[in-house]
Order: C-alpha cells, then sequence, then structure tokens
C-alpha cells in the first residue's frame, strides 16, 4: 500500500478532522516541540553506540491505537517517517498519512532547506504531548491512550 505524502498545512487540516499526530522522532526531540497534541513513539531508539531500530515501535503503534486509527506520521525531516508509515501500512493500518519535511524541514543534497518543515511553517507547536514514557507507562496499566492538550 502508498502512503500518501502531506504537507505540513495538509497534515494540520487533518489533524483537525480528528487524525492523531504521531511523532516517531526521539524522545529528545519530541521534548524539544512538536504539533500540538502529538504522542510519541520513536521509530530508532538510543544504543550504546549511535542509534538502534526501536524493535517495540510496532507493537506499541498497534498496542495503543490500533490498526482503525488515524494517524499522521512525522518525524525532523521526512526520512524515519516515511519508512515508520511504510512499516504501519504493511502492519495493516489503513488510516495513516506521512508528513513530509518533518518539523524541521526536508533537505537536498547539500544540506539546504527544499521545503520547510511543521516549524519552519510557524504551524501550532507545544511541548504537551503524549511523551513515550508516558505512553508505556499507559500501556502496562492498561489504560486508554489519549493524547494530552
Amino acid at each position: 500500500m502508498s502512503v500518501p505524502r502531506l504537507s505540513p498545512a495538509e497534515a494540520l487540516a487533518l489533524l483537525h478532522e480528528g487524525y492523531t499526530y504521531l511523532d516517531v522522532r526521539s524522545e529528545s526531540e519530541f521534548a524539544e516541540g512538536h504539533p500540538e497534541g502529538a504522542v510519541n513513539v520513536p521509530w530508532r531508539v538510543d544504543g550504546p553506540i549511535g542509534t538502534l531500530p526501536n524493535e517495540a515501535f510496532l507493537d506499541v503503534v498497534a498496542r495503543a491505537f490500533g490498526e482503525e486509527a488515524r494517524l499522521v506520521v512525522g518525524c525532523h525531516s521526512g526520512g524515519r517517517s516515511r519508512q515508520a508509515a511504510a512499516a504501519l501500512a504493511a502492519q495493516g493500518f489503513r488510516a495513516i498519512v506521512e508528513q513530509r519535511a518533518g518539523w524541521d524541514g526536508a533537505r537536498g543534497a547539500f544540506g539546504e532547506i527544499v521545503e520547510p518543515g511543521w516549524r519552519r511553517q510557524g504551524l501550532t507547536r507545544s511541548t504537551a504531548g503524549t511523551s513515550y514514557a508516558a505512553l508505556l507507562a499507559s500501556l502496562e496499566r492498561a489504560l486508554p491512550v489519549a493524547p494530552a492538550p
């Protein structure tokens, strides 16, 4: 299944229609700011040297949201979100879109911004949301997950 890729403004419109923003950046990136109401499930996690794939990613997203969830998947510049959205689609999630350009912006071959991301476009942002740690704690208690305002 091909995952639709939307601009930050198009992604924001879907959030107003009830989609949830799934931020797949690291926990530290998420803590610095994200779209309002976002939920953090990192695609990659810190390892002893660099980052490693988050082996629990698909399970955590499935348990937290279910395959019928309407999710906008975003990251820093579009790379991780593209991979994560494709993995979710392959797992059976049907209402997945990927927010291209990510939080900061898509970059060209020489590191230049070729499409401004969410932050650079001045769209709504927050430091409140559901962190990965809070999400995992909620799942351990088997509570329903709701994005924080």
